[in-house]
Parts: structure tokens; C-alpha cells; sequence
């Protein structure tokens, strides 16, 4: 019996996986899991017949020659499947794009690849050989896409990504269907559970780091609990968010975390605690250790091993262009133009910061016929200034809250650097 399985507790991309899987291995037959995520019940409530996945109890009576494993590499998340047969000399080949992870299986061919959804690249490899699918499968197919790449939002997103979305509508995906099953919340108890832990977050500085953490003490597991703290993180817009849940039956402590930057690394920050995902979206589930504890390890973790965050410093310009307070209005936008600047902090005979300068001052400078005055007729005097230790937070802050594109930045009481709002647009693209 050849088989294809996907990762415990299978969400939406894990079932779009296994659906376009079938397409490249039509002999093969899929296994769903013993547990669905919340998300993923309203799709395969709809699509129970048709999909036709046989129950793991099945493979009992089997021999299982060769396994396709989607959206996972990690042992741990397939075991359910692995515990009912013999696989000594079984072949395996995975389809997963959480590249960053290490396989725990060293003998199976591996397809990988940077894409916002496992299901991408599964549609890829359709595309490439020009296999149809149904409009029920398109639509579970886009459904998957649409909610592993967060609507096309996260940050992993590919223009494979989009691609494969085309093709799905192609073939008749319902987009209405799509909109209905990606909902946020699929149980009652969810919302309930969203307000209760909004009304007791906790932030908390850590290496100019702004982190979100939520400790909730529940008497059994339940799923759906990442959508809660997706949901929050989107809300309140933290560098990152920690939601660590304590079962008391079995006793148990999950850790579910976001990240917004590249130098909050999830998948290293809850390694010790044997999770895995992404860098920016991954989980953790600790056995038979008090949940109060969990949490102190993690935020000494954090505490011990974060990265600083990055500041003014980091990224502004240290040669600084800068025009004199005695210069012409004429002269200071010739100089505009050959720098292919629009901006530019003034200065006085001694260097000494004493105004800014923008192409609004000089066009409207223009207007009144003020081109031959001197710069210091027409600059800005109220001058906002940070210093380099800042987090770029609080510098996005500054630029915007006072409709400002230009920051000196001020050391011992002289100019060190300036940031533009390009510095901090080609930051935000960084992170």
C-alpha cells in the first residue's frame, strides 16, 4: 500500500497538500489525521466524501511500501502514522517548505522551497506538467493557500504564491467558498477566550524589543488557540507575541509565538522547548512540567539570548549632506537637484545644527519671490531630533506623528547621522 500523510492535527495547507499530492501520486492513497485543526473542520466537513481519506486504524492491516509526507519533515508530527506499521524499509519523499528544519528522516527525497504555503508548491509542480484539477479541489486548494500566507500578508509570501492562486481560479476556484472557510474563528469558546486574554496581556520591553506575553491556565487541551493569537497580534501590532497555555489534563504547556523581524527568530527561540515552524510563526508543546515554569524559562531565554533590537544607529546615514544657513534659497536648490535630495538639515558657520530645509520651503520660498534671501529666512528652527539609541519603532513614531521625512540624530550634542523615510522604508523591507 503506497500512502500520503500529512502532519497531526491537519490544517487547511496540510489538506490542500494532500489533495494536489494525489494528482502527481495517483496510486497513492490519503490518510487523514486523528485530529483536525479548528480551522480546517467547516472545508473537510464539506468535502468529507470527497476527498476520501481513509482512517490511520487501516494501516494496521497493511504493508505500507512507500509514504509522501506534506507540509513536515519532523518525525514527532507524523509518528500517529509511523506507530502502525512497520516503515524499516519503506521510501519516503516529503513535500515541505518550512526550509529552516532539519529532516528527521535522511533517507527520503526532499522537494523544497520558499513559499508562503506548502500547497504552492505542490501546484508549482502541477503546472509544470500541465495537470488539470477540479473546481473542488481549486477551491480546497486556494482555500489553503490564502490561509497559510495570512491573505497574502505574511511575509514569506512568494510570487509562486500568487501564481499557483491563478491557476487555481483557472480551474474554477470558488473564491466565495475560500472567504467562508478562512474565517478567524470557527468555535465559540475562541471568542470568548480572545477577550479574556486581550484583557490580560502583559508587554514587556526586552532589548528594545516590544513583546506581547499571555499565560492562561486551562483544564484540558483545545484547539484553535493559534487563531487567538494571531488575531491579538494582529490587533496589537507587537514585535512579537508568546501565548503560553497550561492543560492540567494531561498536563501539558503549549507555546504559541509571532514575530514581526527577522532578529526574533522563533524557530531558535523554541528549539529548547522542541518546537519548530517558521521564523516568524511556530509552536512549541512541553510534556509534564508546570506551565508557570515554561513561562520563566522562556522569558529568561529571551531575556538571556535575544538579539538587541535595532536603533537609530543602525541604520542611519553618517556623512551627512548638509546646506549653510548663509546660502540663497536659489543656491540651496540647485544644490537640491545635483544631490537628488529633498531634504537637508542646515547648518551655521561652526557646524552647529540650526534648521532644516525641504523642497516645500524652497517652492514655496518660489512663490514669494524669496529665492535670492538667505536659507535661515526660510527654514525650519523647531527642529525634532532623536538620539542613535532609539528603536526603529519609536523612530516610525517620530516621522510620522509629526509628518516629518527627515531625523537628525544628536550626540554629545552634535549631528552623528540623519534618517530619511527611504532609510526607514528599506528597513521595513528588511525585517
Amino acid at each position: 500500500m503506497k500512502i500520503i500523510v500529512g502532519h497531526t492535527n491537519m490544517d487547511l495547507d496540510c489538506i490542500g497538500s494532500m489533495v494536489l499530492a494525489r494528482y502527481l501520486h495517483p496510486d497513492f492513497v490519503p490518510v487523514m489525521s486523528n485530529l483536525i485543526h479548528p480551522s480546517a473542520r467547516n472545508l473537510y466537513n464539506l468535502y468529507q466524501y470527497h476527498l476520501g481519506f481513509v482512517h490511520s486504524d487501516e494501516l494496521k492491516k497493511e504493508n505500507i511500501t512507500d509514504v509522501v509526507i506534506v507540509d513536515t519533515r519532523s518525525f514527532s508530527r507524523v509518528k500517529e502514522y509511523f506507530d502502525l506499521f512497520d516503515s524499516s524499509q519503506t521510501k519516503i519523499e516529503i513535500y515541505d517548505h518550512h526550509i529552516a528544519e532539519e529532516s528527521d528522516f535522511p533517507e527520503a527525497i526532499i522537494h523544497q522551497g520558499s513559499y508562503g504555503s506548502n500547497t504552492t508548491m505542490l501546484g508549482l509542480k502541477l503546472m509544470e506538467n500541465n495537470i488539470a484539477i477540479s473546481d473542488k479541489d481549486a477551491t480546497i486548494a486556494l482555500t489553503a493557500v490564502f490561509s497559510d500566507t495570512g491573505n497574502f500578508t505574511h511575509d514569506n509570501v512568494s510570487d509562486s504564491d500568487f501564481a499557483v492562486a491563478s491557476y487555481f481560479l483557472k480551474f474554477g476556484a470558488d473564491i466565495k467558498l475560500v472567504n467562508n472557510f478562512i474565517k478567524s474563528f470557527r468555535e465559540e469558546y475562541q471568542l470568548s477566550l480572545f477577550h479574556e486574554i486581550m484583557n490580560t496581556l502583559v508587554w514587556q520591553n526586552i532589548k528594545g524589543h516590544q513583546i506581547i506575553f499571555s499565560y492562561y491556565a486551562m483544564e484540558k487541551q483545545a484547539a484553535g488557540l493559534a487563531a487567538v493569537i494571531e488575531e491579538i497580534f494582529n490587533i496589537e501590532n507587537p514585535d512579537a507575541i508568546f501565548g503560553v497555555f497550561h492543560f492540567e489534563k494531561p498536563q501539558s504547556t503549549v507555546i504559541i509565538g509571532r514575530s514581526r523581524k527577522n532578529n526574533i527568530d522563533l524557530i531558535e527561540i523554541l528549539k529548547p522547548f522542541g518546537g519548530g515552524g517558521h521564523p516568524k510563526a511556530a509552536s512549541a508543546l512541553v510534556k509534564k512540567e508546570e506551565g508557570r515554569e515554561v513561562f520563566r524559562r522562556l522569558l529568561e531565554f529571551l531575556t538571556l539570548n535575544l538579539e538587541k533590537a535595532i536603533t537609530a544607529k543602525d541604520i542611519m546615514t553618517s556623512n551627512v549632506v548638509t546646506i549653510n544657513e548663509n546660502w540663497s534659497l536659489l543656491e540651496a536648490s540647485v544644490f537640491f537637484e545635483e544631490k537628488n535630495i529633498s531634504g537637508a538639515p542646515v547648518v551655521n558657520d561652526k557646524g552647529d545644527l540650526v534648521g532644516m530645509l525641504t523642497l516645500r520651503d524652497i517652492m514655496n520660498g518660489r512663490k514669494k519671490n524669496q529665492m535670492s534671501l538667505p536659507v535661515k529666512a526660510n527654514m525650519k528652527t523647531k527642529l525634532i531630533t532623536c538620539s542613535p539609541d532609539i528603536t526603529m519603532r519609536e523612530i516610525e513614531n517620530i516621522l510620522f506623528a509629526n509628518g516629518i521625512g527627515h531625523l537628525p540624530v544628536m550626540e554629545d550634542g552634535k549631528m552623528s547621522g540623519i534618517i530619511t523615510r527611504s532609510d526607514l522604508l528599506r528597513f521595513l523591507q528588511m525585517i
